[in-house]
């Protein structure tokens, strides 16, 4: 166990490093189920990174690897207490609350070659849950396997009750990445919310930078939830989930708070708002836009809200998890290009080049 505290850099600059830190961190795929995260806030950090720390890691599937097998079901295998493990927490030298941490996914590889997926009873978003409870049965419980080609970049779906067989195309990303909650909570790493958490949106994929306001020292930064695909929605609750092998350049930008959850590609800036009912996740994530796009263009908020209003796409994330979430998304040649967060994508982009 790193001493974090004792490693905090307080007059760390606005991460300009001239060369990057490399660190790697294997998980014990071994360990006692009790013994892994499955909170954000809450758990000691497990290692320490300066900004600017290439960081190399393995994760576990949401099932902790368990889940091996179409005979079995997460019922007689998983305590459904402990579900989801996160990777970390991280302590960011030098993060305060009010800094916004970054995190850069330059590369998602599945570990395996294969990958899981299920449904599980009354969770999913077409089914009762204890949240919208009904009086009809629970529906099946059932396990598929799927075969990951990763020479190839295929995702091998098998049906149960027929032989059809379909190759979908394998597009890594993680469900999971957040920070620590503010006000010193602790959160299920089932649960997304505004320190990130279980968001589970496809477009936390290699290039994508994912910006989160830092509520506690260090930040406390995790991630997992690997998935070799999933659509958007994620609609029964469960994507194809799998160990990964992912690299992540982690970097802080100093006094600039990001209140949500926002996300930067090449092409794309993207925020995140999680909510129930699916409503008001969808008006968090264009609210957090509008105000966004009026800061990185100079404009009013009501010139800002109609620009969003003609610009924006809005994937659907998720509507499976204990609140749902989604993403607005502006393509950034319509913005002429912005820069946000003083040019940190590019900055990031450069160096995982």
């Amino acid at each position: 166990m790193h001493n974090a505290k004792g490693a905090i850099t307080p007059d760390w600059k606005d991460s300009n490093m001239e060369a990057t830190e490399v660190k790697h961190h294997e998980v014990d795929e071994d360990r006692p189920l009790e013994e892994l995260v499955y909170t954000f806030g809450g758990a000691e950090p497990i290692a320490s990174l300066k900004p600017g720390t290439l960081l190399s890691t393995s994760t576990l599937d949401a099932f902790a690897g368990r889940l091996t097998s179409v005979d079995q079901r997460p019922s007689q295998v998983c305590d459904p207490r402990f579900l989801n493990p996160q990777t970390g927490p991280f302590f960011i030298e030098g993060a305060q609350p009010g800094d916004t941490v970054a995190v850069h996914f330059v590369s998602i590889e599945p570990r395996n070659d294969w990958g899981v997926s299920t449904t599980v009873p009354f969770f999913g978003a077409l089914t009762g849950s204890r949240e919208t409870a009904l009086l009809n049965a629970a529906l099946p419980e059932l396990t598929w396997i799927y075969e990951i080609d990763r020479e190839e970049r295929l995702v091998h779906y098998q049906a149960l009750d027929s032989k059809l067989h379909l190759p979908l195309p394998m597009a890594p990303m993680h469900g999971t990445v957040g920070v620590a909650p503010p006000l010193q909570e602790v959160r299920s790493s089932l649960t997304p919310g505004s320190w990130g958490g279980n968001m589970d949106t496809p477009e936390m994929k290699v290039g994508t930078t994912c910006y989160l306001g830092v509520n506690v020292e260090g930040a406390m930064l995790s991630f997992g939830d690997g998935h070799a695909r999933q659509g958007e929605g994620e609609t029964c609750g469960v994507a194809v989930e799998c160990a990964m092998d992912s690299t992540v350049l982690v970097d802080l930008v100093k006094r600039t708070m990001t209140p949500w959850p926002r996300l930067e590609t090449d092409e794309h800036i993207m925020t995140v708002g999680s909510a129930k009912p699916l409503e008001d996740a969808f008006r968090i994530a264009h609210t957090e836009m509008v105000h966004w796009i009026a800061q990185l263009l100079s404009l009013s908020v009501m010139d800002s809200y109609q620009l969003v209003s003609q610009a924006a796409l809005s994937p659907i994330a998720n509507v499976c998890d204990t609140v749902y979430s989604v993403v607005c998304k502006v393509p950034k040649r319509l913005l002429g290009w912005v820069t946000p967060f003083q040019g940190k994508h590019a900055e990031l982009r450069a160096q995982a080049g």
